[in-house]
């Protein structure tokens, strides 16, 4: 994520690393100062700092999502699998419950 050290000025830009944004958001929880005093102490655009607390709330959000208690988390991927290998399963057992019944009503001779 780039931000402008001197936003108008056509200053150098300054990335910020992963640990820096989250040092940031910390900065902004903590109320250690306002979103601007954050950005100035670190030298960034304050849509960065609004930008990095948008990103890291909903990082937060998400990751709760998918925690469920006495369990370990999973990602959202692994339980969409999980949800689509069930959502199989059902439909293979429909399947099968529907080929009988065309069986018995059709005839083995006619279905084939």
């Amino acid at each position: 994520m780039a931000a402008t050290q001197n936003p108008g000025k056509g200053g150098r830009r300054r990335r910020l690393t992963v640990p820096e944004r989250y040092q940031v958001f910390l900065d902004v929880v903590s109320a250690q100062g306002s979103q601007r005093d954050v950005a100035d102490k670190w030298r960034v655009d304050r849509s960065t700092v609004v930008h990095v607390c948008k990103v890291a709330k909903q990082g937060a959000l998400d990751a709760l999502a998918t925690s469920r208690p006495g369990r370990p988390g999973k990602t959202a991927a692994e339980l969409a699998l999980e949800d689509a290998l069930a959502d199989n399963a059902r439909l293979r057992d429909a399947l099968a419950e529907q080929a009988v019944e065309l069986h018995l009503v059709r005839g083995k001779e006619r279905w084939g």
